[in-house]
């Protein structure tokens, strides 16, 4: 099979991407509007992008009739934002916070999940979650124009809160503990748990993770 992408309709062109880019790491992000209301919303474009700065990123597609996510109308108003890390055990909560709602209305109420201040941003984190990265806005990348083009959200890192019930022996992340869970296809998730180790080549100056 041979697809060509550039006479997909874009509804196409989406679902064999998310269907192959797997599995998706889910950024749970938490936002603040001017007026002071919270946002709360699932991204699965998701990934850290360096250390220097500690640069992540989430992409915030448009919906359907080309409006951008409250999400990422929410960082242009005030450029600040929490990425809180989705284990199995939050799974339900997250789920529940995709759902569409009126621009203002905070997921954080609407389904009762607990909030907790950050350190150094405006917005909230989610209390329960056992990592949560609070970041600047560094930039805003448009990409395309209209429903499913991208807004590509970068933040630096300024803070995080790691909880101590998910580090290992090493002092470390251990990602058993951490438990987290990935976006598949259609309404597929995936959940860590199986892994496996190789051992990189020597002699290169990549760092290891």
């Amino acid at each position: 099979m041979v697809l060509d992408f550039e006479k997909l309709a874009p509804r196409d062109a989406y679902a064999w991407m998310v269907s192959a880019i797997t599995p998706r790491p889910i950024a749970w992000v938490s936002t603040i509007s001017a007026a002071g209301k919270t946002n709360l919303a699932p991204f699965s474009f998701f990934q850290g992008v360096c250390a220097n700065p500690p640069t992540l990123l989430f992409t915030g597609a448009n919906d359907h009739d080309g409006r951008k996510k409250d999400s990422v109308v929410n960082v242009e108003q005030v450029p600040e934002f929490v990425v809180n890390i989705v284990p199995y055990a939050l799974r339900e909560p997250m789920n529940a916070t995709s759902a569409p709602l009126p621009h203002g209305e905070s997921e954080f109420e609407k389904f009762n999940i607990a909030a907790t201040p950050s350190l150094k941003v405006r917005p909230p984190r989610v209390a329960a979650t056992p990592i949560a990265f609070e970041c600047n806005l560094d930039r805003i990348v448009r990409i395309g124009e209209g429903p499913l083009a991208a807004n590509v959200v970068f933040g630096r890192i300024v803070c995080a809160h790691i909880t101590e019930s998910v580090l290992g022996t090493s002092g470390g992340i251990d990602p058993a503990k951490l438990d987290t869970i990935g976006r598949m296809g259609g309404d597929a998730y995936t959940r860590t748990g199986q892994f496996f180790s190789i051992s990189r080549p020597t002699g290169g100056s990549a760092l290891r993770t």
